[in-house]
């Protein structure tokens, strides 16, 4: 393997510095053979969509997986940042794209929220899309500013009772870092206002420079923020406690079971991309997702393994569909 992966040159969208500092040490991930030059696919650059900005828990996944799927496939798979409409303009043109192979789409978990959320959206999150490999996930982490004075979430709800017209920041309407948000505002009756920005990586910088005090966003946007002390974990939203921040407890721990819920990024195709293309991508995400390296490399950033194929994607995918639908319906996020 040459010493320069061929995907270097993608990485001035989040800068340098911050790419190899989330790529670094990577080498092993890439140390695969390629495959054999003789397959049909891929023979040319594959564009490879991510619906938020740079930086954020779809963008950080796209940019490891990438790298490795350009040197086990033979040929750059470019990441192109198309953010707006909390996914909805990159998802259309994903959906609207020629069925190849040649465009494929690294979706957040919004995927299977927006059809709840928007009231007309010029695709259909699953018949338009072919499931490739459900492939990571993040909890979710409520953190506050430093100057903020309080030290879970508890003392979160305290402080935001003595005060009104408190904001926080998340990065997109109807992602699910809002709506869990919503869901604490509503069933703690407080009086807060989410401020919507292009994506997890902006709104956790928002809150790093105390431009909004509060923020809500996945481990893997906010952690290196966190570990670098620019950012306080009150709580995080999974099952169990991040392996990445084993002292924050969960909220179900801390007395609010209803706030509960992950992030996942999964990579999918426009509807009817040949089924050989799909198993050529599935194969190659899997072999790194199963990668002792690469799982060490997002345990780092904050990710959890999946490593679901076509078939069990989506079936989740009609599964997640439903249950965001339902705390939509709850809090009454909406777009017209």
């Amino acid at each position: 393997m040459s010493k320069k992966s061929s995907f270097g040159q993608q990485t001035t969208m989040i800068g340098r510095r911050r790419f190899m500092g989330l790529v670094g040490g990577s080498a092993a991930l890439l140390a695969a053979p390629r495959i054999a030059s003789a397959q049909a696919y891929p023979d040319r650059p594959v564009r490879a969509i991510v619906t938020f900005a740079p930086g954020g828990t779809a963008d950080v996944y796209a940019r490891l997986a990438c790298q490795y799927l350009s040197e086990k496939l033979g040929q750059r798979f470019v990441v192109e940042n198309i953010a707006g409409a909390t996914g909805n303009r990159g998802t259309v043109q994903a959906a609207r794209s020629t069925p190849d192979g040649y465009t494929i789409l690294f979706a957040l978990s919004t995927h299977a929220v927006n059809a709840s959320v928007f009231s007309n959206i010029p695709y259909d999150p699953i018949a338009d899309f072919v499931a490739i490999n459900l492939s990571v996930s993040s909890t979710h982490v409520v953190s506050v500013n430093p100057s903020v004075p309080v030290k879970d979430a508890k003392e979160l709800v305290a402080y935001l009772k003595a005060r009104s017209n408190q904001n926080y920041a998340h990065g997109g309407v109807g992602t699910q870092a809002h709506l869990l948000a919503e869901r604490f505002r509503v069933t703690q009756k407080l009086d807060i206002v989410g401020v919507p920005f292009p994506g997890a990586g902006p709104a956790v910088q928002a809150v790093v420079g105390n431009h909004v005090p509060i923020g809500w966003s996945t481990m893997a946007s906010a952690g290196p923020m966190i570990s670098g002390r620019q950012l306080n974990a009150l709580a995080v939203t999974g099952k169990t406690r991040s392996k990445l921040l084993p002292d924050v407890p969960t909220m179900i721990e801390q007395g609010f079971p209803e706030i509960q819920g992950d992030t996942w990024v999964g990579v999918m195709a426009p509807k009817g991309t040949p089924d050989s293309v799909v198993t050529v991508i599935n194969t190659a995400i899997s072999e790194f997702l199963q990668q002792p390296a690469a799982q060490q490399r997002l345990a780092e950033v904050g990710f959890d393994v999946v490593n679901k194929g076509p078939a069990e994607f989506s079936r989740i995918l009609v599964e997640e569909t439903g249950f965001w639908k339902k705390i939509v319906e709850e809090t009454g996020v909406k777009v017209e």
